[in-house]
């Protein structure tokens, strides 16, 4: 099973001072994370992700997309960073999670949600996905069914 766990700061928590020094030694810690993640074969993707000013809001009206200005939500409302991991059960999930490190102030709150895999859909969905996109479905759901796929998705 797959699992995204989504990092956010806690809204009750104050915020990180912009001016404070760069900790060597707690980025240390998460990398060394990251490392005994994919050294036990679990860790698919890990990434941060840059503040909601330096990306874009896309809306929909009257069945078109456009985008939006703004107003961003406030930082502590956003997702930070996320982790994707391949493992067996939620409590194996919910495991690493309670292993991850802390400290940045923009992961706080750890979310552990199961990614959608093939077993979740009925036939005729499925049916549908693959007459609607043969290589892709085949790709995804060929390596979410059984086939492990190791970090950057190669198998």
């Amino acid at each position: 099973m797959r699992f995204i766990i989504t990092a956010q700061s806690d809204a009750a928590s104050t915020p990180s001072d912009a001016s404070a020094e760069f900790d060597a030694e707690l980025f240390k810690a998460y990398m060394r994370f990251n490392e005994e993640m994919h050294t036990a074969g679990v860790l698919i993707a890990s990434e941060g992700l840059n503040p909601a000013a330096q990306g874009a809001r896309i809306a929909v009206a009257d069945g078109k997309r456009y985008v939006v200005d703004g107003p961003f939500a406030e930082s502590k409302e956003l997702v930070g960073g996320f982790y994707i991991i391949e493992v067996p059960s939620l409590d194996d999930a919910i495991q690493w999670a309670l292993r991850a490190p802390c400290g940045l102030r923009t992961d706080d709150i750890l979310e552990v949600r199961q990614l959608t895999g093939s077993d979740d859909l009925p036939a005729d969905l499925l049916q549908l996905i693959e007459e609607a996109a043969p290589t892709w479905s085949a790709d995804t759901w060929q390596s979410r069914s059984g086939r492990a796929t190791k970090p950057g998705g190669a198998r």
